[in-house]
């Protein structure tokens, strides 16, 4: 065993959007760092996840588009979508971004291992690499940043075959004319619009009362509403009971609405939550504590180890990779000595990219009023948006929620087109701690979809203009 030739301030676990960008702060700040990834730099996100899908999403989008030109004056021909370059495309994207984040970290200057990361002590990785040969690397400072992986369900293990994790369902080789979509949250919805505008028939079961079920309740009935009328087939408070794979599909039993009911599809795409990837890290070999698969950590990512920091979704939900990156930096920094005392924790948006989007920031309605606060809810459809109107998607809406006392922005909560190219106006101005009369005050360029952000302010306070 070969030890390191060098030692490093810092030795990051994971080279995900939480990792990778930690390792690139502590070079920006001076620190010797070190990045260790086992698979590929960029992690499941730029890899597996968020890149790849939203590629797939695009190119549904596309033909989306192409088969309503007709209401734009525009004659074309039914889209013959070639499912392999569709999936090639995706994984083309993905490679690109993963040669610019190997570029980005060889530019900073940041240590790159290749292989599994195992902590011998608090201040010693040892990294195995592919041909087995191991390397121990100190560091006075860890970050473990190994994110998750998705939950398998005990009757349907994953084999890639019949039943699909999100990677599976990012690499298939043909499209299936069924898909059953176990899980109504941003994944399964996503994956079940895709494939359903590509011409799958696809059903949805998810065990609880409503699909997105983090989501406003508005929001979730809307998303609903839209996709029963794109032909996808949703079954809500229906638990899967059973299931079994065999050479000529998945037959599932399912208990909805006090019977027993069989579905039956030729593939099954398992969408039930993320494990934190704790396993094989030697933390047995320090104070970290694990529950329930994930890492205690506090304040700056702070365990229960001094000097091993944990970010991302292996310290638990939200599970996005912005909020990683967000705590990356923030970690690295307090490391550094700029950030010192109890963090502030910024407003993190979610975002979810299925037809319609949907994106959102703060407190639900229902949240909101549970936490006891007096408050103002502002609602404003896109059918009252000129730019929504010219561009012939005026179907959604946009929700705020404001403390009737205080005037603070709780939450922001927003369905329809380009939902999440614009849910960081309400998140800047949650960070900002700005109130309805700034907000009120602000001037929205015309004609935009923006300008219904601005209508759904003035609405919780009765001075909507265009309703």
């Amino acid at each position: 065993m070969a030890p390191s030739e060098q030692s490093f301030d810092l030795v990051v676990i994971g080279g995900g959007p939480g990792g990778y960008v930690a390792a690139l702060r502590a070079a920006q700040l001076k620190l010797r760092t070190a990045l260790v990834e086992r698979e590929s730099l960029g992690g499941v996100c730029l890899n597996w996840g968020c890149i790849p899908t939203k590629a797939l999403l695009h190119s549904a989008d596309t033909v989306r588009r192409i088969r309503h030109a007709g209401a734009q004056g525009i004659s074309v021909p039914e889209p013959q979508v070639d499912f392999g370059k569709v999936m090639a495309r995706s994984r083309q994207v993905s490679q690109r971004l993963n040669r610019g984040v190997t570029h980005l970290l060889k530019k900073a200057g940041v240590t790159v291992f290749a292989g599994v990361a195992e902590l011998q002590s608090r201040k010693v990785v040892r990294v195995t690499d592919a041909q087995g040969r191991r390397q121990d690397v100190p560091g006075r400072n860890v970050i473990i940043a190994t994110g998750a992986r998705p939950r398998e369900l005990p009757m349907l293990p994953f084999d890639g075959k019949r039943v699909w994790s999100y990677r599976d369902a990012l690499s298939a080789q043909e499209l299936p004319e069924s898909l059953a979509v176990i899980g109504a949250g941003a994944i399964g919805m996503e994956f079940a619009s895709f494939y359903a505008t590509l011409g799958t028939r696809v059903t949805v079961l998810e065990s609880a009362p409503r699909v997105l079920p983090a989501s406003d309740e508005d929001v979730s009935a809307f998303v609903r509403q839209s996709m029963d009328r794109e032909g996808i087939q949703i079954l809500t408070d229906a638990a899967v009971a059973a299931g079994q794979a065999n050479a000529d599909g998945v037959l599932l039993a399912v208990e909805h609405g006090g019977m027993r009911r069989d579905v039956r599809a030729e593939r099954v795409l398992v969408a039930v939550g993320l494990s934190g990837n704790t396993d094989g890290l030697g933390l047995e070999h320090t104070r970290v504590i694990v529950r329930n698969g994930l890492i205690e950590a506090s304040d700056w990512g702070l365990t229960a180890e001094p000097g091993i920091y944990a970010i991302g979704d292996v310290t638990g939900p939200p599970m996005l990779a912005h909020k990683a990156s967000h705590e990356g930096i923030a970690c690295v920094e307090h490391i550094a000595g700029l950030r010192v005392g109890v963090q502030r924790h910024a407003p993190i948006p979610s975002c979810v990219y299925s037809h319609p989007q949907s994106a959102s920031v703060g407190l639900t309605e229902a949240q909101a009023r549970q936490g006891g606060s007096r408050v103002r809810v502002g609602r404003f459809a896109l059918e009252g948006n000129g730019k929504a109107i010219a561009v012939g998607e005026a179907s959604g809406f946009i929700k705020t929620v404001f403390d009737e006392a205080t005037g603070e922005l709780l939450g922001a909560h927003l369905v329809g087109p380009e939902a999440t190219e614009l849910v960081h106006g309400y998140t800047l101005a949650a960070t900002l701690e700005t109130t309805e009369a700034e907000l009120m005050d602000t001037v929205f360029p015309h004609p935009t979809l923006s300008e219904a952000m601005h209508e759904a302010v003035l609405a919780a306070y009765g001075r909507a203009l265009h309703l």
